[in-house]
């Protein structure tokens, strides 16, 4: 039976390299096991800062930040993912910029669902359920050291 979820897509931030709401859609579609409503936030470097300072007490702006409300049904939570980490990882990493999103979008969704990556078995598990959706999406497997499109279906 197929998952129903509610997907608010926010754009705050001035990066234009940044992928659609159908995209993000059809990702977190891929990822989702079960009920949900969803707000991913695309932000700037200063937001991705503040809100990694506040809730992590790291001092810099990370990629993906995943924030869980309610792990009943639905799940309810947000996803920020900082447009300028993504992209300089991207490039930095010889990864094409819309597969690396699929990666972080998928990655942060299947944290919403409770997954993690502290222990080295759940690290393992969760990279290859992470490399299982992005090849139904039509990519590469991410922790390769060149991942780019294999063909998008």
């Amino acid at each position: 039976m197929e998952k129903s979820f509610k997907l608010a897509v926010q754009y705050a931030t001035n990066n234009t390299a940044i992928p659609t709401r159908p995209q993000f859609r059809r990702w977190v579609k891929a990822a989702l096991m079960q009920d949900a409503e969803i707000v991913l936030r695309l932000v700037d470097e200063v937001e991705g800062r503040e809100l990694n300072q506040q809730f992590r007490h790291k001092d810099y702006a990370t990629n993906v930040l995943t924030f869980v409300y309610s792990d009943t049904q639905p799940l309810t939570g947000d996803i920020v993912l900082c447009a300028p980490v993504v992209g300089k990882e991207a490039q930095q990493q010889h990864k094409n910029l819309l597969a690396h999103y699929a990666h972080l979008t998928v990655h942060g969704i299947l944290h919403l669902q409770g997954y993690d990556h502290i222990e080295d078995a759940e690290a393992i598990a969760m990279e290859r359920l992470e490399t299982q959706i992005l090849a139904r999406l039509g990519y590469a497997d991410p922790y390769q050291e060149h991942n780019n499109v294999i063909t998008p279906q």
